[in-house]
């Protein structure tokens, strides 16, 4: 399983330092939290749950309630360097457009989306039901996810954007998985440029 802590480790390290980022769907604010703390960034975090901004501004994150549904259209070109999309694509209605818009408004976008084509979700189908793991721990019926997407899903969709891949990988258990990520990994991850 790759857990939050995890996710957010690698992400990390794929955030230069002094770096300006927005965080999508930023949830209590602790990614961006520890990228001010620890590679000296700024920015915001963009959150709708009223539970979540108000954790954010615990911690001292800046913090915009927005429903990412609705875009992105109060930001610049160009005005981050970083955009962060940590377990949001996936809730999105419209994640196309809001790839786009992560790719318009940061010099860089950074993706992390559970990976739907783990060997273990396969077996699920297989078996004649819908995958339920420690990184898809919902029930079909009770799920937040109203997208489902695999690491070669992604790939395709960011060639068809027109969005260079500087890095991929994925994450399991922890580790960076780069053989076979699309079979081997529970977590796909993604970070890219507007070509």
């Amino acid at each position: 399983m790759s857990s939050t802590h995890d996710i957010n480790d690698s992400i990390l390290r794929l955030v230069p330092e002094g770096a300006r980022v927005l965080d999508l769907g930023c949830g209590d604010g602790a990614l961006l939290e520890r990228l001010q703390r620890e590679r000296g960034c700024t920015g915001y975090g963009v959150e709708i749950a009223d539970g979540n901004v108000l954790h954010c501004v615990r911690r001292g994150v800046d913090v915009i309630q927005l429903n990412l549904d609705e875009g992105l259209s109060m930001f610049e070109d160009a005005s981050f360097d970083v955009v962060l999309q940590i377990d949001t694509l996936q809730h999105l209605r419209n994640a196309e457009v809001m790839l786009r818009e992560t790719a318009r408004v940061g010099r860089i976008g950074i993706v992390a989306f559970p990976n739907f084509a783990h060997w273990p979700n396969r077996l699920s189908i297989l078996q004649g039901r819908m995958p339920v793991t420690r990184r898809l721990p919902y029930q079909w019926y009770d799920t937040p996810n109203i997208r489902v997407g695999t690491f070669r899903d992604f790939d395709a969709l960011a060639r068809k954007n027109r969005l260079r891949v500087l890095d991929a990988f994925g994450l399991q258990a922890g580790r960076v998985v780069r053989a076979l990520p699309n079979l081997r990994a529970a977590t796909a991850v993604f970070k890219f440029e507007r070509d």
